[in-house]
């Protein structure tokens, strides 16, 4: 087996081919670990998303309809109106209940059992329609990217490609995991960012790398950004969002029918809309986001990477949150768990990873925890930050002091240095065959 040394002391094995069946404006700015045939055909997804505002158009005409109808008629037509409905209440009940076994068996008949956790859920769209949407959404990431993407020979697209590769051989008992073909491409850019497209387009912003305090922590993040596309989340998150949807139209229809008003017709639709969102979408995705990081901790966890490290890396993004003075968004209005709960369940479940690392045949872990150190890194990093001036003194305009020394297990963003240092790495992961 073939060795690489890739920043410092951490090496991985190559455990995959690369394919070199690539164009030469391909090879710039992309690493592959297998080629795949772009999917040109539209996809239902994409089909799906440009109807979406027709429908909730054609529910206010509709809605809009039946008001000024409604208003139209004489008080002697609406009272027979009614007397009609009343007479014909018990077949009105019968088609909204058939409506409701309607929708249940929908419901039922598109369930699916999602890959690893087994846990059930609704699937309206499959994950084969998201890789040929993913497709065309990689297209214009390439596009967007394309003057920022760092070459293939860079030590951070090396180091990226390494671990993915890792994680990819150390998880082959899941069946997505080999039949996605990853690819790999890391982007100039200082944001905090790392995401994974369904059909296997690995997108690593330099930001996140300098976040990351060591190869363990990549592990994780990694990890739990392919198993967002290993489990399907997209497309069962749209899945919910077109269901939900569907359900809305029936009450948008009728706050549009029932409102006396077009004005207070908005306020009731911005009202629906809100409800929804934070009732529904909001809650589904930070759910989603929870079970990327338990299946994320025990991708890491059979890849030999230390998980302790997983709760570390949330903890230094509360850290880098309170230096930098960025506004806490509530949990319940973001899309994600707070890093504090995300923390905090990622330490409920280290026992388990554990577990599943020593039943892989990994080696041993060093005792010291990186819990534990972390937290003593954060007292030496803030002993190192200059005390602030004392009221009435002039502030000091100078740049503050560089950080001689950068404690250990923190990342290079909180050491204030500007590159990925080669030492940003701690102990590599050492390979050793499963069980």
């Amino acid at each position: 087996m073939q060795f690489h040394t890739i920043l410092g002391r951490s090496s991985l094995p190559v455990v995959l081919p690369i394919s070199t069946d690539q164009s030469p404006a391909a090879q710039q700015c992309s690493g592959s670990f297998h080629t795949s045939v772009p999917a040109r055909a539209l996809p239902a997804p994409l089909i799906w998303m440009a109807l979406k505002p027709l429908q909730k158009l054609a529910a206010i005409i509709i809605g809009r309809s039946i008001r000024k109808w409604w208003k139209s008629l004489p008080s002697n037509k609406r009272e027979l109106f009614r007397q009609s409905v009343w007479r014909s209440r018990w077949r009105i009940c019968a088609g909204v209940c058939g409506l409701a076994v309607v929708v249940t068996v929908f419901f039922c008949t598109h369930l699916d059992e999602a890959p690893v956790t087994g846990r059930s859920r609704l699937l309206v769209f499959s994950s084969e329609h998201f890789k040929e949407l993913s497709t065309f959404t990689a297209e214009g990431y390439l596009e967007e990217f394309k003057d920022t993407m760092v070459p293939l020979q860079d030590p951070r697209h090396r180091a990226v490609e390494m671990v993915v590769r890792h994680l990819v051989e150390r998880n082959q008992d899941v069946p997505e995991v080999s039949q996605i073909p990853w690819t790999v491409r890391v982007v100039e850019s200082s944001d905090i960012n790392a995401f994974v497209l369904a059909n296997g387009q690995v997108f690593v912003f330099t930001g996140m790398l300098e976040a990351v305090a060591d190869v363990h922590q990549l592990s994780f993040i990694l990890g739990h950004e392919m198993a967002h596309a290993i489990i399907g989340h997209t497309a069962e998150q749209a899945s919910l969002v077109h269901f939900v949807d569907f359900l809305s139209l029936i009450f948008l229809t009728a706050i549009w029918a029932i409102c006396p008003r077009d004005s207070l017709a908005i306020v009731g639709q911005w009202v629906q809309s809100k409800l929804s969102q934070f009732m529904f979408d909001r809650p589904y995705s930070r759910k989603l986001e929870a079970e990327a990081d338990k299946v994320g901790l025990q991708m890491a966890a059979k890849a030999c990477a230390d998980v302790r490290a997983g709760p570390v890396f949330w903890q230094q993004m509360m850290v880098t949150e309170t230096l930098t003075g960025e506004p806490r968004v509530p949990e319940w209005l973001s899309t994600h768990p707070s890093h504090e709960n995300r923390a905090e369940q990622l330490d409920r479940l280290i026992p388990q990873a554990l577990k599943l690392r020593e039943s892989c045949n990994c080696p041993a872990l060093p005792a010291e925890d990186p819990r534990s150190v972390f937290l003593q890194s954060v007292k030496l990093l803030l002993q190192q930050v200059p005390v602030e001036e004392k009221e009435g003194e002039p502030k000091n305009t100078r740049d503050p002091p560089k950080i001689e020394s950068r404690p250990v297990l923190l990342p290079v963003r909180l050491g204030k240095e500007k590159v990925f240092a080669a030492n940003a790495l701690q102990e590599p992961l050492s390979i050793s065959p499963q069980r």
